[in-house]
């Protein structure tokens, strides 16, 4: 059975979903302990993007990715515990996500934090933020040329 629900927004204003959208992050997101249920959102048609919003808390949503979207090789390894935390086995459809900064006027410098990618088991909707010990996998990845410093784009 489905239960519908509501949260009032900063950014979508009163969004609706069921307890069955819901991704539960039993450790919160790094910085976040305290919000640990979160709805995933389409940002608009057609578009990589999606947001990840706080059910407990309305103003609290962090724009995420694909990373395989921007970076096509990426594929850190995953600590055996973060498998049996989130009950994955090799057939266990899963989503990976990366957080999203944007500065301000400025979306050419998009950067992807892909030291710290968000884990879903899609069937349990179980989800762990992974710390990543690779230096291939920066937090602040720039997705886009910048022209003059030479910092690797994809």
């Amino acid at each position: 059975m489905m239960t519908s629900n509501a949260i009032e927004t900063t950014r979508f204003g009163k969004v609706e979903f069921s307890t069955e959208d819901v991704v539960t992050l039993p450790d919160g997101l790094l910085g976040f302990p305290q919000n640990q249920r979160y709805i995933v959102i389409q940002h608009k048609e057609g578009s990589p993007f999606c947001w990840l919003q706080s059910v407990e808390s309305g103003d609290l949503a962090f724009l995420v990715v694909d990373p395989g979207h921007y970076v096509t090789d990426y594929a850190p390894e995953m600590p055996e515990q973060v498998a049996t935390d989130l009950q994955l086995s090799e057939e266990t459809p899963r989503l990976v996500y990366t957080i999203v900064t944007i500065p301000k006027g400025k979306p050419d410098d998009l950067t992807l934090n892909l030291a710290g990618p968000i884990l879903i088991n899609a069937e349990s909707r179980l989800a762990q933020q992974v710390v990543v010990e690779d230096n291939r996998y920066p937090i602040r990845y720039k997705v886009f040329a910048s022209g003059s410093d030479g910092s690797q784009a994809a």
